[in-house]
């Protein structure tokens, strides 16, 4: 019923090409591609034709990843496709450097297909590809959390949502970090074709349907490859200190520079103000201490220099995603 609710309205088979890159993580290649033949399924079980058609697109016919160890056959050569509707473009592992460098050659290519009306969609940290095209200077962009920084100081243009499980702007897409591509496949199959089809497909695969932040997952690691001695003694002293009460002006001064001048200096470099910093310190301190320690929630507050409840418990939902309790029940 609801396949056919679905069908009333389709016009047209939808392209899917997913790229193979050179060092791409094999399971983001072969996971979309199950994801769509499964949606493909549940209209055929519903006696109604596939949605998709769904192609693997190669700078080559095979593709070795993994060291050799998994090689990939591709439907089709980039040169190939003259039109397609999504490109899925899937995560890549290894040196970033090197990945864009062996990939460089479909940078064109995605340019050239999202100026003709194709819709694009990273996963994980195949957002460096997409970035690396210049489709998404002036936009929003996710990746994975432990990649942020680096993703930001190759590509200042982009404005990183690195909190963010899902961005979507312009027939642009990104997901987070690892698993979380299964949601944007989601979102995509809901985009597509219905909403009822994506919790269909929620509960065949076992997904979450609303997750939509990275937040309890990361770990906060400051930006501190930049190469300014001044901004890094102050993140370290700041790291080393979390459990004291600080101040800008207090940092200003202990350290000999000016509140604005070392407030406009810290936040260009860090991406952080110094007040989320201290704060950002204080609670990937108090999330050690939930997930590993016998403490109360109480205890932790006090231990990482916060002494009203409300404030802590707002500040660390803020980073967290949770508040201190749910996060303590989860990890704990």
């Amino acid at each position: 019923m609801i396949a056919s609710t679905v069908c009333r309205t389709f016009v047209g088979m939808k392209k899917v090409s997913i790229l193979v890159p050179n060092t791409a993580v094999p399971a983001a290649v072969v996971d979309p591609r199950y994801m769509f033949s499964a949606v493909n399924g549940f209209f055929k079980t519903a006696g109604h034709r596939p949605f998709f058609d769904v192609q693997t697109v190669g700078l080559t016919k095979e593709v070795k990843l993994n060291d050799g160890l998994v090689s990939i056959h591709t439907d089709a050569l980039v040169n190939e496709v003259g039109k397609t509707d999504l490109i899925i473009i899937p995560a890549i592992s290894g040196d970033i450097d090197e990945a864009l460098k062996q990939n460089e050659a479909y940078f064109p290519w995605i340019v050239e297909q999202y100026q003709k009306g194709a819709e694009v969609a990273s996963l994980c940290i195949g957002s460096f590809l997409l970035a690396a095209t210049g489709l998404l200077d002036g936009k929003s962009c996710s990746t994975h959390w432990l990649f942020a920084n680096e993703f930001r100081a190759r590509f200042p243009a982009v404005q990183l949502a690195d909190d963010r499980v899902i961005t979507h702007q312009k027939g642009l897409y990104s997901s987070g970090g690892a698993s979380t591509y299964w949601n944007l496949l989601l979102y995509l199959v809901e985009k597509y074709t219905s909403r009822e089809m994506a919790i269909i497909a929620s509960k065949f695969f076992l997904l979450d349907i609303e997750k939509n932040s990275q937040l309890p997952f990361s770990v906060f690691k400051g930006q501190k490859d930049h190469g300014d001695s001044l901004v890094l003694a102050i993140q370290e002293h700041i790291e080393q200190n979390y459990q004291n009460r600080m101040t800008v002006d207090g940092l200003a001064d202990r350290f000999g520079i000016g509140r604005r001048t070392f407030e406009r200096r810290f936040k260009k470099i860090t991406a952080n103000t110094v007040v989320e910093y201290i704060q950002r310190v204080k609670i990937e301190a108090a999330k050690k201490q939930l997930e590993t320690g016998r403490k109360t929630v109480a205890e932790v507050m006090y231990d990482v220099g916060y002494t009203d409840p409300k404030a802590f418990r707002d500040v660390f939902k803020r980073i967290a995603g949770l508040s201190p309790v749910d996060y303590a029940n989860r990890y704990n």
